[in-house]
């Protein structure tokens, strides 16, 4: 079995967008077209001390940073920790 394994202080995302979207028309929306996600769950990261985020988080990044890569069917985003902008996590209301 393969797995990606970040070195450098960098972290894996996945941005693999699930089914093919289409407009309330009925045109499908091809890849090259789609915005790519602002957001989304850390599935690997290099050993990076005191690092505030871990393997499962969902995590907002910078527009245009990272390189994408297809692995094993899937699509990733290699980024650099200092790219990462926040963590989303859930909160009970008051």
């Amino acid at each position: 079995m393969k797995e990606l394994q970040p070195i450098n202080q960098q972290v894996v995302l996945d941005i693999t967008i699930a089914g093919e979207q289409k407009t309330a028309s009925g045109i499908i929306i091809p890849d090259a077209a789609k915005e790519k996600p602002m957001n989304a769950p850390v599935v690997a990261m290099s050993n990076i001390e005191n690092a505030e985020i871990g393997i499962g988080d969902i995590v907002v990044f910078k527009k245009f940073s990272g390189t994408e890569i297809d692995f094993e069917g899937r699509k990733y985003l290699v980024i650099p920790y200092v790219d990462l902008l926040a963590k989303i996590v859930e909160t009970e209301s008051i």
